[in-house]
């Protein structure tokens, strides 16, 4: 399933990428190569497979969420670059639109 050069620069542009001309071609070739994997993937007959979201039956090896005090937190904080109101202050990273 081809993929066209535009439709991965709009990709990019959404995933605020930039590719030079060579990216650029070698990206559209690897997208298309998957996509015709993907086309591949549907063609299985599946009709019989019962859909499963583990292959294993076992309990799940997770404990309980425990609240606790951290034994030692101006040890902690003395680390931090800037304080504001006992918590670090660090930079914005994201851009209002």
């Amino acid at each position: 399933m081809p993929i066209s050069k535009d439709e991965v620069l709009k990709i990019a542009h959404l995933a605020k990428l930039e590719f030079s001309s060579e990216e650029l071609e070698n990206f559209t070739q690897e997208l298309s190569k998957i996509l015709d994997y993907f086309q591949e993937l549907r063609e299985v007959d599946t009709s019989g497979v019962v859909p499963t979201f583990h292959p294993y039956k076992k309990m799940t090896p997770f404990r309980e969420d425990e609240v606790k005090e951290f034994e030692d937190l101006q040890a902690l904080l003395q680390n931090a670059p800037e304080l504001k109101e006992g918590a670090i202050v660090v930079p914005k990273v994201v851009k209002a639109p």
